[in-house]
This record gives structure tokens, C-alpha cells and sequence, in this order.
């Protein structure tokens, strides 16, 4: 069962219909698909009319999430829940008509041949990739385990193109970033999605840091779209009290099924702060939802995306799979946290839903602690807190890509390697601003002073992917992430409002 978010389509509600109902639309359907196959101008595919028309057009009338996936986004979602593909092992981006390396993965085929962000593909296996999508380029990188491809590259500095013989490997998707210590007995875990790997990656990622030594925790669902149920379900597991319950779910032809804490935290009571932002959905709303209704963390961020619509895999003939709307999930206090879609299109319903979410007044529940709740528009966070919006000065800088555009030129005439630590200069800084001049970005010397220091904080996290990989640059951009330290600063509201709901619950149990 999923609970993540698909593009629009992912969810489910309809009406019983008789039988003799169903074969009359049949027939009419079967005739229409007749009609068009024999008379319309063109040739008609079963492909085009089928899989990207009648199916999808169906599941659109249903709701924003369920969603036909044809053979290859079929294999594109099971890619995800499995957590890992066969191929090199890099990110590629679009940039002035090239297919970019944006990354290759630490550790990867790419990685480990010497492929570099900045790095243009030419070729792939003797094909030209001049007027192919990225998603094409992609594809070619793949392919079976141990299988070789041969990449054509051409590199800032370098005057002939570089060709490179590459053994496709396995390449993991970790759901579950490497944690760390941000602050002394203050760890930092970002989950990403929710697949089949999730919580035995927790899991792995405390027993590295050691858990006992745990004092504070920043859990990270920004930008997580979900993923699989029962992988959500384990994660809030880790949190609760034994026998907590975590979510329940129910639909037309499914009986009501609660899930709870099988296992428990174990005495592990740190206290927890949850970061969310517009774009957690489905599943990380289900843990943000559990830690939240029983005063286990204290959500900061956005409201979250307001998904509360569990989908049902089903594989179909010639690898296919439609992702069917079954159940509606509850949080533990009994919320429905689903927007409501039925009065917006789906674009509307995915991208420019109203700012700050809605509430449905109708729907009011409690905490554990007696705190007051809402369903209807997502997780409403305990407190609001958003980054500071970039000024004009940044988004000129980051639409033109500056950043990475220098970093790819200063590495074609610089060794790769920096020493620990490192940071610009006021050389580098003035190299970096007489790049931008020539490649006029617009802008006033007012405005580079005014911001010197973010320039910096964001050159110096471009040029740590390309000496010191993605992880690295990674953990630099947390350690100055506004709220990540804002985060920090909440741990200790956590704390008393795990205090409170401690003894408000002990007192509960004497008045009875």
C-alpha cells in the first residue's frame, strides 16, 4: 500500500454501479474504441488510445491521485520502492541545450571513473545525445549489472573530448540520509521517501551514531513525498510508547485496520523536533500526524501538504499498474487530513494550493495533552517558521545557475582536491565576481556587498560537491540551513511539551 505522492493521480472514491450498468458502459466504450481505430485519420495505437488515454482519462475522474503507470513509469515506481537501479550512478540536468552532470553519487561506477559535476555527455555507447531529453540519457546510462558503457564527456578546461568505459553497478537510493551530529548529543536524520529500505536505514543510522548518546533529534520530512505504508508505520514505531496507536485507515471495501506501535521507543524519550514544509505528504504526514497526536515531537515548518488518501498497487498485464485510491488514513486522534480537491483542478490542487494551508473546522480533535487539533489541510505544524525568501540578488544568481557554472570552470584549471575546511578567499571572490560580470548577471555593487556572506555560503557548498562529494556539501549546507537551527533552538519546547503530556496523562490515570 502506498502512501506517497504521485503526480496528479493517487486516490479513491466511487459509487457502486450494477453490473448490467458496467456492461452497457463497455459496450458503448468498446464501440467508440472501434470507431476511432477504423476511421480516424491516423493511425491509432492500442498504446495512445489505451494506456495514455482511456485509462488515465478514467482514473482522472476519480480523484488527484490515482494514477494508471504505464510499462515504464511502472518500472520507475518500482525502481523507488526497491531503492536501487542498475547503471553509473549521476545526476544529470538540462543546461543550455547539453545534458549536465549535476553529481555523480559518492561511491558510484561514475564517482569512481572520474566523472565530474560540470561535465557534459556527448555520447553514450557511440550515440550523439544532441536532441535527446535528459530522461533519454538517463535510460541509455542504464542497464544491467556488470554491463559496460562507454560515455563521451566534454569538460570545462580540457580541449578534446574525454571518453570513459564505465561497468554499470548498483546504484542504492537511500531513503534515509547518512545522520550526523549537528551539535554536540544533537543528531540530525533526514528521511527522504518511504521505501522498502527506510526503516532498516533508520535503524542503521542510529546504531553508527549510537543512540544512547542521543540527546536531541532533528527529524527532517521536508520535500518528502511518502511512500510505502507500512515503512511509515515502522518509523513512527521507533518514537511511540508500545501499543501507541500510529494510524488507522478504512474505505468502501476495506474494513476499518488501525496500526500500532509493535515495538516502542524502549525508554528512548529525547526529545524530538519535526521539520515539515508544503511538500511532505502522505506517509511523512502519517508520522508527523502520530508524534504529533501524542505530544511525542514538535512539528516546525510549513502545513504540510494535506494528503490523507492511501493507494493500493495493482500489477496489470503487460507491466502495467494502476495506483487505486482504497482507504482514507486517521491520525492516532482521529483526523482526516486530506485537502479538499473537489472545487480546483488537479494543477491547482498540486501547485498552487492557498498559502498556509486550510483547516476543516468541522474536524477538531485533541492530543494526548489536550492540545487542540484540526484535519482537512495537512499537518499544521506547532510552529510556524519559514526560511527567509530569496532576495533579487540570489534569484538572479541561482536562475543562472552562477554557482555551479564557476565551480565547473575553476576545477577544468584546478586540482579537485581542497584541504579540510576550506572557504573562499577574497581571491576566489573576486575571481567569482569578475565571472559574473562577464557573464552579465545583473546586478549592483550594493547588492554583492549586502550579500557577500551568503555568496560565499554558497560557493563554497558548490565547490564541496566536486572536492568532497555530495555528502559533504550536504552537511555543510545543514549546518547553516535557517531552519535546522531554528530546529536546534525548539528542542527545548519538545521537551516540555513531552513533559507536560507525561503528567497530564499520569493524572488522568488517578482522577479514574
Amino acid at each position: 500500500m502506498l502512501g506517497g505522492l504521485y503526480g496528479p493521480t493517487i486516490a479513491g472514491a466511487s459509487a457502486a454501479s450494477s453490473e448490467d450498468d458496467i456492461k452497457s458502459s463497455l459496450k458503448s466504450f468498446s464501440k467508440v474504441l472501434n470507431l476511432v481505430e477504423e476511421n480516424f485519420a491516423d493511425k491509432v495505437t492500442p498504446d495512445k488510445a489505451i494506456y495514455k488515454g482511456a485509462i488515465p482519462g478514467m482514473a482522472r475522474t476519480l480523484d488527484p491521485h490515482t494514477n494508471f503507470f504505464d510499462p515504464k513509469d511502472f518500472q520507475l515506481l518500482r525502481e523507488d520502492q526497491k531503492g536501487h537501479y542498475y547503471g553509473v550512478g549521476m545526476t544529470v540536468a538540462p543546461r543550455g541545450g547539453k545534458t549536465i552532470v549535476i553529481a555523480p553519487f559518492e561511491g558510484s561506477p561514475a564517482y569512481k571513473a572520474g566523472i565530474r559535476p560540470g561535465d557534459a555527455i556527448l555520447e553514450v555507447n557511440g550515440k550523439r545525445t544532441d536532441g535527446l531529453t535528459t530522461t533519454e540519457v538517463a535510460d541509455l546510462l542504464k542497464g544491467p549489472l556488470g554491463t559496460q558503457v562507454q560515455v563521451v564527456i566534454a569538460r570545462e578546461g580540457v580541449e578534446k573530448p574525454i571518453p570513459f568505459n564505465i561497468t554499470r553497478g548498483e546504484i542504492p537510493r537511500k531513503s534515509v540520509e547518512d545522520a550526523f551530529f549537528v551539535k554536540p548529543g544533537i543528531a540530525y536524520m533526514d528521511i527522504q521517501q518511504f521505501n522498502e529500505n527506510t526503516s532498516r536505514e533508520m535503524e542503521d543510522n542510529f546504531k553508527r551514531l549510537d543512540e544512547s548518546k542521543i540527546k536531541g533529534l532533528i527529524l527532517d520530512l521536508r520535500e518528502n513525498p511518502g511512500g510505502l505504508l507500512n515503512e511509515g508505520v515502522a518509523v513512527a514505531d521507533h518514537f511511540l510508547q508500545k501499543g501507541q496507536m500510529i494510524v488507522s485507515h478504512r474505505g468502501r471495501s476495506s474494513p476499518d485496520k488501525p496500526y500500532y506501535a509493535r515495538h516502542g521507543n524502549q525508554g528512548r524519550d529525547y526529545p524530538i523536533v519535526v521539520l515539515v514544509n508544503r511538500y511532505s505528504a502522505s506517509a511523512a504526514e502519517i508520522v508527523a500526524g502520530a508524534l504529533q497526536d501524542h505530544d511525542r515531537g514538535w512539528v516546525l515548518g510549513d502545513n504540510t501538504f494535506g494528503k490523507g488518501l492511501v493507494q493500493t498497487v495493482y500489477p496489470l498485464s503487460e507491466n502495467t499498474g494502476l495506483a487505486l485510491t482504497t482507504a482514507h488514513f486517521y491520525t492516532p486522534s482521529g483526523r482526516l487530513i486530506q485537502r479538499d480537491y473537489t472545487n480546483t483542478s488537479f494543477y491547482n490542487y498540486y501547485y498552487n494550493r492557498q498559502e498556509g494551508g486550510t483547516k476543516n473546522l468541522q474536524d477538531v480533535k485533541m492530543t494526548d495533552s489536550g492540545r487542540t487539533v484540526y484535519g482537512g489541510g495537512g499537518i499544521t505544524p506547532d510552529e510556524k517558521f519559514l526560511p527567509p525568501k530569496a532576495n533579487k540578488f540570489q534569484i538572479e544568481l541561482l536562475r543562472k545557475y552562477e554557482f555551479f557554472n564557476f565551480t565547473a570552470k575553476y576545477f577544468g584549471t584546478h586540482d579537485t582536491k581542497l584541504p579540510k575546511d576550506w572557504a573562499p578567499d577574497n581571491a576566489l571572490m573576486n575571481d567569482f565576481h569578475a565571472f559574473l560580470l562577464k557573464d552579465s548577471a545583473q546586478f549592483t555593487e550594493a547588492e554583492y556587498a549586502e550579500n557577500n556572506e551568503w555568496t560565499k555560503q554558497q560557493l563554497r557548498r558548490e565547490m564541496y560537491i566536486t572536492a568532497f562529494g555530495v555528502e559533504g556539501a550536504r552537511k555543510l549546507g545543514i549546518e547553516f540551513d535557517p531552519v535546522v537551527l531554528k530546529g536546534i533552538d525548539s528542542l527545548s519546547k519538545a521537551k516540555s511539551l513531552q513533559d507536560t503530556a507525561k503528567k497530564m496523562i499520569v493524572q488522568r490515570v488517578q482522577t479514574k
